[in-house]
């Protein structure tokens, strides 16, 4: 029996029941953006290696380990939400398949090396830091959406550093955020290759976009259909339906 702590819940992970994540309103619980990117990143599907940055609760390792049998390692710096991601590991029974290490992005040569991941995944904070007094009083949820303790270039530079030649990195943010990311990922030799916008419904402004980039590779990017999330009344379109339940 898992033990839940503060206000931490249990939630089904899929449609199907068969994964179960521990969530805190509090902490950390997941959202569209992490479903998104598991979905959209190319990953082997039998032998490599996969490595998520600023896991979080270990949402994007498990949504992984449907697809592929590859071993798959998370780097999440709070503790608290670790811890949490550990747990949720050993919930579903996946401790051979993924390990949560906790750590800081930019010092974790040392523990996993260079060059030593087929895929490197992302879903790290949007926002640039505020001032103080900006700061959200949940300091869980402020480190989790600024850049509080690594910058986009933090993120960019550690996925460069991680992934092999010719290995793909894939990350979810903001559109805001697009000619920032594409010059980062040039500055650092990831190549761009496909680009997917992601709208809340039809005639609304593009809220996210998903990325990949591979390392050393030629220019050639390609753009995406668009996905829409909801339809005008308020159900989820019959692709974001798929991705979702899936």
């Amino acid at each position: 029996m898992v033990e839940l702590y503060d206000d931490e819940r249990l939630d089904y992970l899929l449609a199907d029941n068969s994964m179960k994540i521990i969530q805190s309103p509090s902490a950390f619980s997941f959202s569209l953006d992490a479903v998104l990117l598991a979905n959209f990143a190319y990953i082997p599907k039998k032998r490599g290696a996969i490595l998520d940055l600023c896991t979080g609760n270990g949402v994007i390792p498990l949504l992984l380990s449907r697809r592929s049998k590859s071993n798959i390692t998370g780097v999440e710096i709070q503790e608290r939400i670790y811890q949490m991601a550990k747990r949720n590991i050993d919930l579903n029974n996946l401790r051979e398949q993924i390990k949560i290490l906790h750590g800081d992005l930019k010092c974790m040569q040392p523990i996993i090396g260079q060059s030593s991941f087929d895929v490197v995944t992302c879903n790290p904070p949007y926002f640039p830091t505020p001032s103080t007094t900006e700061h959200n009083l949940n300091e869980y949820l402020t480190i989790a959406r600024h850049e509080v303790f690594c910058s986009l270039e933090d993120v960019v530079k550690a996925c460069k550093l991680h992934v092999r030649p010719g290995g793909k990195v894939s990350m979810v943010h903001r559109p805001g955020r697009l000619i920032d990311i594409i010059s980062l990922f040039r500055k650092y030799k990831l190549e761009p290759k496909r680009i997917q916008f992601v709208y809340p419904k039809k005639g609304k402004e593009a809220n996210m976009l998903l990325i990949e980039a591979i390392r050393d590779g030629k220019p050639d990017l390609k753009i995406l259909p668009p996905l829409y999330v909801y339809n005008e009344d308020g159900t989820y379109t019959e692709e974001a339906e798929e991705i979702i339940y899936a």
